[in-house]
């Protein structure tokens, strides 16, 4: 085995942790469950460092996806964790996944969410713990299908009420409470 597919292994690994003991771990997402017990999740490691490289790279995963039986890729995990140190750079990086996104002609079809390691939702500080909700191991683009949102959302009646939900959890857990959560198995 090279360097490469075990660096690739490595971080497929904790994303793969922080989704079972984060995401699913604490219910933040009622959605991810059953598409991770399903092994319809498509990890892909980039190797870009740049932006133009990423989008690039996402051009080619948006169309994967949506030529893909939703039975055997239902999402996919973009993960750069190559690119994007820096949480503004991330954030700037969005801009032009959505442009892609809308360029593609996919905006309606497919949708981007955002996770990062310094992630931080706007008007909030830095170490506020709700950020949390968006935290990952790598910057992450999450690639998702809106028909598969909207199949969640028509089976979990109160998927309005998700983003309050998660941060009341991480409010409950605080920063002590969340780490040692994530340590566990």
């Amino acid at each position: 085995m090279n360097d490469r597919s075990t660096r690739e292994e490595e971080v497929i690994a904790a994303t793969r942790h922080w989704l079972t003991r984060a995401v699913i771990g604490l219910n933040l997402c009622p959605f991810a469950k059953s598409v991770h017990v399903k092994g319809q999740i498509r990890y892909v490691v980039s190797d870009a460092r740049g932006v133009e490289d990423v989008v690039a790279e996402l051009a080619d995963e948006l169309r994967l996806l949506r030529e893909s039986d939703a039975k055997d890729i239902d999402t996919t995990l973009f993960i750069t964790p190559h690119a994007f140190a820096h949480f503004t750079d991330y954030n700037d990086a969005l801009f032009f996944a959505d442009r892609l996104l809308n360029d593609m002609g996919l905006a309606g079809e497919l949708q981007i969410a955002s996770f990062h390691p310094q992630y931080r939702f706007e008007g909030s500080e830095p170490d506020d713990i709700e950020n949390f909700t968006n935290r990952a191991p790598y910057p992450i683009f999450h690639l998702l299908r809106e028909a598969s949102i909207d199949r969640a959302v028509d089976a979990f009646p109160d998927a309005a009420d998700i983003y309050e939900r998660n941060m009341e959890t991480l409010r409950r857990l605080g920063h002590e409470g969340f780490a040692a959560w994530m340590k566990s198995d």
